[in-house]
């Protein structure tokens, strides 16, 4: 599956699918997702209404340390 904009719900399920979870909010309308079991945080927008462009989603899902291909997939 290309890489495309994706919605802040459809990102946070895939991390909750990569063993991370909400850690705190961030500054502004951004959010922190911890991975318990290396510690790895990451930030995530969390603007109502809005997806997160394709740039950002990249971005995303290389601090995760995963392919697009396996992140899109989830």
């Amino acid at each position: 599956m290309p890489l495309r904009n994706l919605t802040y719900r459809e990102v946070t399920r895939r991390l909750g699918k990569l063993g991370f979870r909400l850690y705190r909010q961030g500054k502004g309308s951004h959010e922190l997702w911890v991975r318990d079991s290396d510690g790895q945080v990451i930030p995530v927008p969390h603007h109502s209404g809005e997806s997160i462009r394709k740039g950002t989603v990249r971005a995303i899902i290389r601090e995760t340390g995963v392919s697009v291909e396996e992140f899109m997939d989830l």
